[in-house]
């Protein structure tokens, strides 16, 4: 063979990986004017318009399905009038201030619960079986004895939504730590770092995108879980107004009230994405 025989084969393999190449491996190009925004505004548009064609045309009893004007009336006067002594805007804060007040808990106690059960093998030895005993119980499961030992005061609702949320935001840390680079961490150790340092200055900052996905799992968690704990003596917050609503049969403060939570959790989850990408921007291209 010829040292020209030689060079014209890596040209020749390159050729055959192209022509191999699967129709569905191949690039294709991006429809022009079309964009997931676009399809998820066109989908709410259709659902809406679904839900007023079966108002209008009574195939469901206004009773359990009003239409979405009516809907959007009650809004309009649970605003201004309120329901059940207390206005929307009252039932949101009352709500906001014990997911926000069992969120802070959650973070508290499970950040500090996570990194134990990734750093250390005695700490997963002690907090995982805690967690994972936690995690599949519903909340109306350990209501009732959350009301025993701490009566039915503010304290009991928050600690039933803490509860909800721990295990995400605690199993979010520990995997974050799992997966921190041993390189890292050995490069800081070689530089002399302490392991508290260690912990300070690598794991935590590795561990924060892991972290804030646990926090977005957690509101989710928190917020499934706010009508249950507010059917414990509460007087003001949204789970409250839609189970009130509900006993009486007023259908259109109850889908009111779970559009104004929906809308509320996703403001809370484009906020969480924002600060996600300001804290840790290199999240996803490393």
């Amino acid at each position: 063979m010829t040292i020209s025989s030689y060079s014209e084969r890596p040209a020749a393999r390159t050729e055959t990986a192209d022509g191999l190449s699967v129709p569905w491996s191949r690039p294709s190009a991006r429809r022009k004017g079309v964009s997931a925004r676009m399809v998820s505004a066109v989908t709410i548009l259709l659902l809406l318009a679904a839900w007023a064609l079966s108002a209008r045309l009574q195939l469901v009893s206004p009773v359990f399905l009003p239409s979405p004007v009516a809907v959007w009336n009650k809004f309009i006067v649970v605003i201004k009038d309120g329901f059940v002594d207390a206005t929307l805007l009252q039932h949101v804060v009352a709500s906001l201030g014990r997911v926000f007040a069992a969120l802070v808990a959650a973070i508290l106690v499970g950040v500090p619960v996570g990194l134990a059960i990734g750093i250390s093998t005695v700490g997963r030895g002690i907090f995982d079986p805690l967690l994972e005993f936690l995690r599949p119980i519903p909340p109306l499961a350990y209501l009732p004895l959350v009301i025993i030992w701490f009566g039915i005061g503010e304290p009991s609702k928050i600690l039933v939504i803490a509860i909800a949320m721990l295990a995400p935001v605690a199993l979010s840390t520990a995997s974050g730590v799992r997966g921190v680079s041993r390189e890292r961490v050995n490069a800081a150790r070689s530089l002399g770092a302490t392991r508290a340092q260690v912990v300070r200055h690598v794991v935590l900052p590795s561990a924060l995108p892991s972290i804030l996905t646990g926090l977005r799992i957690a509101l989710g968690a928190g917020w499934s879980t706010l009508v249950a704990a507010e059917l414990v003596a509460a007087t003001r917050g949204l789970g409250f107004m839609i189970q009130s609503a509900a006993q009486f049969l007023v259908t259109d403060v109850v889908i009111m009230g779970i559009l104004v939570i929906a809308a509320i959790a996703f403001v809370l989850e484009f906020a969480i994405r924002r600060i996600e990408r300001a804290l840790v921007p290199w999240a996803g291209r490393e």
